[in-house]
């Protein structure tokens, strides 16, 4: 597969081509319903290559954001994945960066932090695809919990029903690589879907939106 500069509308192909985006009738649960679309980034770990790659659009985006006058993203110390989806993006991009990495693993109630634990370190979270933003939250007090310092998280796909809101409600920001609205309007204007599967899935991204 051809992958080319890293870009978010090269991820959103990358994502179509490898079979992570389907159309039809989807119950998602609670957060998003009874959805036209069903997105599975967690098939971007089949192709080495492109996991690479993201890894580096990630490193790219991160970078371009702090070196911005008034960056969104705080200066961190360490990485977090959230399992299992963001914990290969946050692995990928831990080796391509050169960031400590950790990640939180369930455990019942009391769920273990597995990786060096410095009370006080700032911590980045990385998860592949946000809905209401429950992953992430679960994810920060947890950290929190153990004496580490969370104020962001990124994102690779943001389905846009709430998890941004959410989030910046209890004190963290996101910044997402990919909104569901820019990833509709490329596959229609690439020609990868019809005009009736945009339409329904921009219907249904309306009537979830906050």
């Amino acid at each position: 597969m051809q992958f080319g500069a890293e870009s978010n509308l090269d991820l959103a192909q990358a994502l179509f081509d490898l079979g992570g985006i389907a159309f039809g009738e989807f119950d998602l649960g609670p957060t998003a319903g009874h959805s036209p679309i069903y997105i599975n980034p967690r098939v971007l770990i089949s192709e080495p290559a492109v996991l690479r790659r993201i890894a580096r659009l990630l490193d790219q985006e991160i970078k371009a954001d702090q070196a911005r006058r008034k960056p969104r993203l705080a200066s961190f110390a360490a990485v977090a994945g959230v399992p299992m989806g963001g914990l290969h993006l946050a692995t990928a991009y831990a080796l391509v960066s050169d960031t400590p990495l950790i990640y939180v693993r369930p455990d019942g109630d009391k769920p273990t932090i597995e990786g060096q634990v410095i009370p006080g370190q700032t911590v980045l979270i990385i998860d592949d695809l946000m809905t209401g933003g429950t992953s992430i939250l679960t994810t920060a007090w947890t950290l929190e919990k153990a004496g580490m310092t969370v104020r962001d998280a990124i994102v690779l796909v943001d389905r846009e029903q709430g998890g941004i809101e959410r989030l910046h409600q209890h004190g963290y920001r996101v910044l997402p690589i990919l909104r569901l609205k820019t990833m509709l309007m490329y596959y229609r204007e690439s020609g990868l879907i019809s005009e009736e599967e945009f339409q329904k899935a921009g219907d249904y991204l309306e009537r979830t939106r906050p």
